[in-house]
């Protein structure tokens, strides 16, 4: 079984740890991490509703072309 390409990348450098991303998911797929900064913990789970994108401050999250 090969292993789906997630919908999202987060850029770590740019991310301020602000938990918005982690509020917005519906499908509870981000977590801290131990940096205290967002992170794809899950990817499976990731449908790409894209509301992490919508709501981080910083454009820390884009699509994962």
């Amino acid at each position: 079984m090969s292993e789906r390409k997630a919908f999202i990348k987060i850029d770590q450098d740019s991310c301020i740890g602000c938990g918005a991303c982690i509020s917005a998911c519906p499908e509870e797929a981000l977590k801290f991490n131990n940096e205290g900064k967002s992170e794809l913990i899950i990817p499976y789970l990731c449908a790409g509703h894209g509301q992490c994108i919508d709501v981080c401050p910083v454009q820390a999250i884009q699509w994962n072309k």
